[in-house]
């Protein structure tokens, strides 16, 4: 591979050089070629000795790394096998957002006459969110002086996705699929130093939380519905936990009411609207969602932008319609078959290779500008999800991590100390030692790469 990588920089400099000295020039570059392959050949073998460690001998590890100037992988470990990606799914949501969601989401559709205004959503995640920028659509809401309605839209996604494991509905990163998100569609219960109850946001539930000392969580809601315990012998001195609440649009129409302190009535889907009355208004830079689902691993924001992509095709809000025309028009030409069910990689019905990966990644790298492109991912080191960890002078990697138990992933660019930007994809599946042993031993072989090339 080193030999013919460098064939056509000989064949150059034959044509450039004076016959004299030709057998000179021969020579001395087939000497360089030659220490460069032996060199590359140790580096190779030592990465594969990092991939062969004990530590991965028990689970299943999938390696590959790709030069992006030279259009070809280093090294390649069960790189076309197949893994439960976690969160390195939301790389490809990412790469689908970019292609159809444009500079700005679409915050609400409406439709207004002499004194009613109609709205329904998008299943823009932005509304209210407390981890997100402030959307246009709740001054636009607060400001109009009409009968506002609320319609729901067809809506053909389950509020949790395939594959999610049931007895997580409690926890926040499960919060529910809806197509009119609001307040993230969590309650925020906030102790303050001193404080024995809970500040509660949005204040709609307020009285629809009751004291338990059984549970064996500091706050627990109900599997169907929106009642929560808390159990104050497990507070601390100052906790904040977000919970998913129950979705539906009737609960939607009555948060809104709540919140605008106006009457909110919910009314069916009108089908029968003219597409030319309608109007879409736009909440917040698309940027602002993709940093947040990718630095902070959210995966509410994840799930939410595959709706807002079956929404740019059909009045229907469907994941499973949004993954079909991704594969079709974006996916089609890939190094592997690929399972996708979800927009967060919370199921473990999905199944990727690293080498898809490293495609998905290469797409990214074309067509994103290299300064926005690494400010969206995190950067190893320095911010987002795994700050702290792979640390160096300064930050090599900009990659998305992925975790289920006994799953870790991480793929991405890393950049080398000679200058070279480099794309990997690393997955482990189905180990047994703690989590810290993986990222530690992954980070051997990282570095080695980093200080390497």
């Amino acid at each position: 591979m080193c030999i013919y990588s460098n064939l056509k920089i000989l064949i150059i400099k034959i044509f450039y050089v004076n016959s004299k000295s030709l057998h000179v020039v021969i020579l001395s570059f087939v000497l360089s070629i030659l220490s460069a392959c032996s060199s590359s050949r140790k580096i190779t073998k030592e990465l594969t000795d990092h991939l062969n460690s004990e530590t991965f001998g028990q689970s299943f590890t999938g390696f590959a790394l790709y030069d992006i100037e030279r259009e070809e992988f280093l090294l390649e470990q069960n790189s076309n096998k197949y893994f439960i990606p976690a969160s390195n799914d939301k790389l490809l949501t990412f790469y689908a957002s970019i292609k159809e969601l444009g500079d700005s989401i679409p915050g609400i559709k409406y439709y207004s006459s002499q004194d009613s205004l109609v709205v329904w959503g998008t299943g823009d995640p932005s509304f209210l969110n407390p981890n997100t920028p402030d959307s246009k659509v709740l001054d636009f809401l607060r400001k109009s002086s009409k009968n506002l309605y609320l319609a729901s839209p067809p809506f053909a996604s389950a509020p949790l996705g395939p594959g999610w494991a049931w007895d997580d509905y409690n926890d926040y990163y499960s919060a529910e699929r809806s197509p009119f998100p609001i307040y993230g569609n969590v309650v925020s219960f906030k102790w303050n130093l001193g404080e024995s109850i809970p500040q509660i946001q949005p204040k709609y539930f307020a009285e629809s939380i009751e004291e338990n000392k059984d549970i064996s969580k500091l706050i627990k809601r109900e599997l169907d519905s929106n009642t929560f315990d808390y159990n104050p012998l497990l507070l601390k001195e100052v906790d904040e936990i977000n919970i998913p609440f129950k979705t539906s649009a009737e609960i939607t129409a009555e948060l809104l009411s709540d919140t605008l302190q106006k009457p909110v009535t919910l009314i069916p889907w009108p089908s029968n609207i003219k597409a030319k009355t309608i109007e879409t208004l736009y909440s917040v830079a698309a940027d602002s969602l993709y940093k947040q689902m990718l630095h902070k691993s959210d995966n509410f924001i994840a799930e939410q932008l595959l709706l807002l992509i079956s929404g740019n095709h059909s009045d229907t809000l469907s994941t499973s319609s949004a993954i079909k025309h991704i594969q079709s028009n974006y996916y089609q030409i890939l190094p592997d078959s690929i399972k996708w069910v979800d927009g967060s990689g919370l199921s473990r019905y999905n199944l990727t290779t690293p080498r898809i990966l490293v495609s998905v990644l290469e797409r990214i790298y074309k067509e994103v500008p290299k300064e926005r492109l690494f400010e969206l991912l995190p950067a190893g080191a320095k911010t987002g999800i795994f700050k702290g960890e792979y640390v160096g002078d300064k930050a090599f990697l900009f990659a998305k991590s992925g975790s289920l138990s006994n799953n870790y992933s991480l793929s991405g660019y890393l950049l080398t100390k000679s200058g070279k930007t480099m794309i990997f994809s690393f997955m482990n599946n189905n180990y047994m030692v703690p989590t810290s042993e993986i990222k530690k031993a992954m980070e051997m072989v990282l570095l080695k790469i980093r200080n390497s090339y």
